[in-house]
């Protein structure tokens, strides 16, 4: 794990966070643009909970592997003969080189380049061509059975597949369990299970020159709408909006006046247990560190932000639809209008986000302030970000 010192941060520049909002300062700029502080929060504050690392419905079939570098670390999304989806380290047991470079689907097995030890889609260590010798490929020394690929704990929701890199945190199923409760009068009991992805079209990949925290913090409040967002602040404006803030780790806003549908004039298949008296209500919720969901009467989507560096981050969009009858070529106008509307929207944060990023490195900037009314998501999420800050910074001394 990475070590992160007071010269980086100084503690003091935390604590101030998490003062009443009234006198709180955010996150002070290096931990939007210091490189040693971005490798800190990958291990202790992405590494200590559950981390969106992709979408299940990219392994598009079974016996399907993709690589992710993410923030550095070489993972592999795998998905077996039987079509369960795990996650390994990319790296060979033997000495350590990256096993795949490109996503694809495996005939046979996964083979090392550098010496030819191969696994199969479960990571068991199958071939070790050989290893005792010439022509002498098992050796009683040598047990394959504990050389296979390390896997991560993992976890598939909404699509969105997650891992926990300590591997220690409470179980997914905790971790999710207070966003599926409110989600509950919207979805009913069997809403999620009802998301369906149209593989063509429906997704969308972002690239911002901007610090991953600053796409959460900008999510999090409709304050911008009316000046970043014209055309959905024309329907769904600033004063239809609400703030939510629940669990620790959960923070966004919901609208009482969504309307694409009249707007666009779309007619998707709806959720059946959405509450008729609510079909303009919608609610974007900020899954702390990385996923952005967003649910609509007709839709919902799920955004993973993913962190290249401290200076940039690629965001990606998956937009489901309601049932098998949503996914039909009858609604492909429909599917493809709503598409465009995010695409719209979520361009427009673009400049906003990067223009933050870029006044994060002015020294007349020092954390700024919030709105004690409109800001209050924001800082809920800058909160939860300074306690594991500040309570891994305390472990170390």
């Amino acid at each position: 794990m990475s070590n992160v010192n007071q010269t980086i941060i100084p503690i003091e520049l935390v604590d101030r966070v998490l003062n009443p909002i009234s006198e709180a300062t955010g996150m002070p700029n290096d931990a939007y643009t210091n490189a040693d502080y971005f490798t800190f929060e990958r291990d202790q504050v992405f590494g200590n909970t559950w981390v969106c690392i992709g979408f299940a419905s990219d392994l598009v079939k079974n016996g399907y592997v993709m690589p992710i570098d993410f923030m550095n670390l070489p993972l592999l999304l795998m998905k077996n003969r039987q079509g369960e989806v795990q996650v390994f380290h990319n790296v060979c047991s033997h000495r350590g080189m990256k096993l795949v470079h490109e996503a694809g689907e495996v005939q046979g097995m996964i083979r090392c380049p550098y010496h030819s030890w191969t696994y199969d889609l479960d990571g068991n260590l199958k071939g070790t061509p050989h290893i005792g010798g010439i022509a002498k490929h098992k050796d009683d020394r040598f047990k394959c059975e504990k050389h296979g690929l390390k896997p991560l704990r993992s976890a598939v929701w909404m699509d969105m597949v997650f891992v926990n890199l300590s591997g220690d945190a409470p179980s997914f199923e905790q971790h999710i369990a207070p966003l599926e409760q409110r989600w509950q009068q919207f979805l009913g009991d069997d809403g999620l299970g009802l998301l369906r992805r149209v593989n063509m079209g429906g997704n969308l990949e972002i690239e911002v020159n901007s610090n991953w925290k600053l796409a959460v913090e900008n999510y999090c409040e409709a304050y911008h709408l009316p000046w970043v967002h014209p055309s959905l602040n024309s329907y769904s404006r600033l004063e239809d909006h609400y703030n939510i803030m629940f669990d620790e780790r959960f923070a966004g806003q919901g609208s009482l006046a969504y309307n694409l549908s009249d707007t666009a004039g779309t007619h998707l298949p709806k959720f059946p247990s959405w509450p008729e008296d609510k079909l303009r209500h919608a609610e974007y919720v900020a899954l702390f560190p990385n996923v952005l969901l967003g649910i609509q009467a007709d839709h919902a989507f799920a955004m993973m932000i993913e962190p290249i560096s401290a200076d940039k981050s690629i965001e990606h969009l998956r937009i489901f639809y309601v049932g098998d009858e949503a996914t039909k070529d009858e609604f492909a106008a429909c599917r493809t209008a709503t598409v465009e509307s995010w695409r719209v929207v979520f361009g427009e944060d673009i400049g906003a986000v990067e223009g933050m990023q870029q006044g994060r490195h002015s020294p007349g900037f020092g954390g700024g302030v919030f709105s004690p009314e409109m800001d209050v998501p924001t800082h809920f999420f800058q909160t939860w970000l300074a306690k594991q800050v500040k309570s891994a910074m305390e472990a170390r001394v």
